[in-house]
């Protein structure tokens, strides 16, 4: 990666969205990038629209928010149909799942359709995985940070109690990305 990379993960309150954001923006860290992050919600934070932006550069960040979104992950309808033109056209990124969003016609972004939520939920057990299978699936086809670095930041943030559902979701989803990228 050179220069900076802008990435919006976007769905609604209670899929962990801003739990993923935290963890790729610390992963961007172990690797020695310069981050800058935030993120919002609705009033009603479970339920309502939320979205987490992390920007990577390889020397200080000049401003702190995301202005062109370079990859976006939809989780949501509501959240594909807000940000989907915010993305960079010809050489943008929308990672997405059929079963959830209809993407729109016309646009010039590169589209990949995950099947994150049926992974999740036969693979795993846990439709609540889907925000880290997403991560995995990124990591993977971007190699935007590396595994090593998202393994430690999910030790470091993720409890315990469910530290190896994580990991799981973070090898699935990285398996998903290798048939997208391989």
């Amino acid at each position: 990666m050179i220069g900076i990379m802008q990435v919006r993960l976007s769905g609604f309150g209670g899929q962990g969205v801003v739990l993923a954001g935290l963890l790729l923006g610390q992963a961007g860290v172990f690797d020695g990038k310069y981050i800058s992050g935030s993120n919002s919600y609705g009033a009603q934070a479970r339920g309502s629209g939320c979205k987490s932006e992390v920007v990577f550069s390889d020397s200080p960040v000049d401003f702190p928010h995301l202005t062109t979104a370079d990859i976006l992950i939809a989780m949501s309808q509501g959240a594909y149909d807000i940000y989907c033109t915010d993305v960079r056209e010809e050489s943008g990124l929308i990672l997405y799942d059929q079963a959830v969003v209809t993407p729109r016609e016309g646009l010039t972004v590169k589209h990949i359709d995950l099947p994150v939520t049926e992974v999740s939920v036969r693979r795993l057990k846990s439709k609540q995985a889907a925000n880290i299978v997403y991560l995995g699936a990124l990591i993977e086809s971007t190699r935007i940070v590396t595994t090593g670095s998202i393994r430690k930041a999910i030790t470091m943030h993720v409890g315990e109690r469910f530290r190896s559902l994580n990991l799981k979701a973070l090898r699935a989803g990285m398996d998903l990305g290798r048939k997208v990228h391989g």
